[in-house]
Formats: C-alpha cells, structure tokens, sequence
C-alpha cells in the first residue's frame, strides 16, 4: 500500500520525504488555506518536495468552473492530480478531465456506486472517507473491499485512496482491506512508527548493555 502524506504543511512533507516513507501528498482547500499562502505557491513547493503523485483540490461545485479550475491545477506540474468532489456536477467534470489526459482523484467518495460511476468515467483515485465512515459505523473498511472487487471485475485502472485516516487502526483495515493508497496525516503517521513496548524493550537493551565495563565497550567509541 502506498503511503501519501495528507497536509499542506511544506516541513511535515521534508521530514517524511526524507526518511522515505512517503510516495505522494494530498492537500484540500482547508490545508492549503491552513498554510496562509498563496494556492500556487504551497502546491508548486510541494512539487518539489516530492517525486510523486499531488492532489491539489477545485474549490468551485459547478461543472463548467470545476473544469476551468482542473485545467489550470493540472498545468501546475506533471505531477499534479485534481481533485474533484463526488457530487453529480463532479462526475460531468471527471468525464471532461479524463477526456483531456488530466489525472484526477475523485473524493467525498462514501458508496460503492459512486465509485463505480467514477471508475466508469476513469478517475485516476477514488477516495472513500472511511474514517468518517467508521466513526458512524457505516463499515469504511468494508466500502474499500467491495469497491476493490468491483474494478477487478470490470478491469478498471482506477486506484482505491482510502482518505479520512483518522488513527493507526483505520489504517491498518484499509491495508487489510487491499486499498492500493492510504492518506495518512502527518500526527497518524508519527504514531504509526512509535510502540510504548518498541521504547521499553530498547530501554532494557541498553540498560544491561551499559552494564559492561567501559573498555568491553571499546568497539563503538
């Protein structure tokens, strides 16, 4: 499962590109405007950050300036995926980018039918909220299983970006799940690498390890 970093935040996005465990960032209006910069700016930096997939989102919900807006996102750089909402002016919109060669990742995705109609019209990603899915137990985990059984049966290329990882648990059922992508924010990903049990053993590691004389330690001084 390939890991995107879901912020706007340039530092966050430096420290997690540099330990290598990112392959994408996603953004919305509300963590770009979270920034204070300019829209053009935070994505473009962004672009340079990261050598992969960024989802950079329309802010309008008619068709025609959504399309407008996705024509002038995905001239940003070749690496720019827009994001379009899963409203019924959004699939009019999709059906126009994907026409054009823009990537896009369709979002606010919570049915299976919605997937299926954004698969349809050749969404790059879709994006089901599961977080917000399971925090009203509506099953997010199992929308990511049957959506996934609906591209194979019809051999769609779409990809699955389970969205709205709100702790460690829904991404670890989304990764069971088979999502292809999970966006994760910065605060889950850090909890993702941390263990209160990875800390003690290591603390009894070198609690006994500093037990040696100084000399039986020589061979790292």
């Amino acid at each position: 499962m390939k890991i995107f970093l879901d912020t706007a935040n340039l530092e966050e996005i430096r420290k997690y590109a540099e330990m290598g465990l990112i392959d994408g960032v996603t953004t919305n209006p509300a963590l770009v405007a979270r920034e204070g910069a300019d829209f053009r700016e935070v994505v473009s930096e962004i672009c340079t950050i990261i050598d992969g997939p960024v989802s950079a989102e329309v802010v309008s919900t008619d068709a025609n300036t959504m399309i407008k807006e996705a024509r002038l996102i995905s001239k940003l750089h070749k690496n720019i995926v827009v994001k379009l909402p899963a409203i019924p002016d959004g699939f009019t919109a999709l059906k126009t980018c994907s026409s054009e060669g823009i990537k896009t990742n369709f979002t606010l995705v919570y049915t299976v039918t919605q997937a299926l109609m954004a698969g349809k019209l050749g969404a790059t990603y879709v994006s089901p909220f599961v977080g917000r899915m399971e925090a009203t137990s509506t099953g997010g985990s199992q929308l990511i299983r049957d959506i996934i059984q609906i591209y194979k049966n019809y051999e769609f290329n779409t990809k699955v970006l389970a969205a709205s990882m709100r702790n460690i648990i829904y991404v670890r059922e989304a990764a069971l799940a088979g999502s292809h992508v999970a966006t994760i924010p910065p605060e889950v990903l850090n909890d993702m690498l941390w263990s209160e049990l990875s800390d003690s053993a290591l603390k009894g590691f070198l609690e006994e390890w500093n037990k040696l004389s100084e000399d039986k330690r020589s061979y790292f001084n």
